[in-house]
């Protein structure tokens, strides 16, 4: 989980510009700022922890997920989710959406269950409050089967190849080639595979979220994707990057952070 949050906090700041190391010649993409003045937790971090706490409370996603939108205003969230937001509980209803905010939010899912069957399906239930179109579905069950799969110690060869047979995502491409030509997207099935290509590019959680951001495309999401699936996969966080996560969160969103990670048994160690 907080794979996921570190990756939204560090893109946070690089969507606008777009940032692409392929630009500046002597600047890779290794060798940007992690964290900056600027930088913040957004509608990722929140959404992500909503699940967790309805996951941790036995609680209605659709009741957390509009709970948290309200408690946390103001971090980033789209139109359309906004006015959803606005509405009263009573009367919410989805409204097709397949931006990948149903992909961002559904990393709990990966850790909370143990079966491939019950994460597909419990993924597509924390999409239907507003995520309703079948490729915003897809994103979420994309996503954490990743997690799933990457946190049970599968190769990342079985990894990619289960994905593009449950999903259907193309992930026969490589980052280098996808780079120059790729450009800001929010949808589900024009990012998150991209996403979960950095992660298998990747050769840590750092290495995961530096490549997605490189896409310079929705930094924040597609860092959050990349690094929820590879903290999962690789089981270890630089120091540097836990102790950043702990300042910019309040007590709330940590002491949920923490519980989720107690409760699931989320292991990692520090380097």
């Amino acid at each position: 989980m907080i794979g996921i949050i570190a990756g939204d906090i560090i893109g946070s700041v690089y969507e606008y510009p777009f940032y692409k190391g392929i630009w500046k010649k002597e600047k890779p993409y290794q060798d940007f700022e992690l964290f900056q003045a600027k930088s913040r937790f957004t509608d990722d971090t929140t959404m992500s922890l909503a699940i967790a706490d309805a996951l941790l409370h036995h609680k209605g996603y659709e009741n957390c997920l509009h709970h948290y939108g309200n408690q946390y205003w103001g971090v980033g969230y789209g139109g359309n989710f906004k006015k959803w937001l606005k509405t009263p509980i009573d009367k919410i209803a989805p409204y097709n959406s397949f931006g990948n905010g149903s992909a961002m939010r559904v990393g709990a899912v990966g850790w909370a269950f143990n079966s491939e069957e019950k994460v597909l399906e419990e993924a597509q239930k924390t999409a239907l409050p507003t995520h309703n179109h079948p490729e915003g579905i897809k994103g979420a069950q994309a996503t954490a089967l990743a997690i799933f799969m990457a946190r049970k110690g599968k190769s990342k060869e079985l990894i990619k190849t289960r994905i593009q047979e449950a999903i259907g995502y193309n992930l026969e491409r490589n980052i280098l080639d996808i780079r120059p030509n790729y450009t800001f997207d929010v949808t589900c099935q024009g990012s998150v595979p991209e996403s979960i290509l950095c992660f298998l590019e990747s050769n840590s959680v750092e290495d995961a979220i530096r490549l997605a951001v490189s896409l310079g495309g929705d930094t924040d999401t597609m860092a959050a994707i990349a690094g929820g699936i590879a903290l999962a996969y690789y089981q270890e966080l630089p120091k540097q990057i836990y102790e950043n996560v702990e300042k910019y969160l309040d007590a709330h969103l940590w002491t949920i952070l923490r519980t989720f990670e107690k409760n699931y048994q989320v292991q990692y160690q520090l380097i």
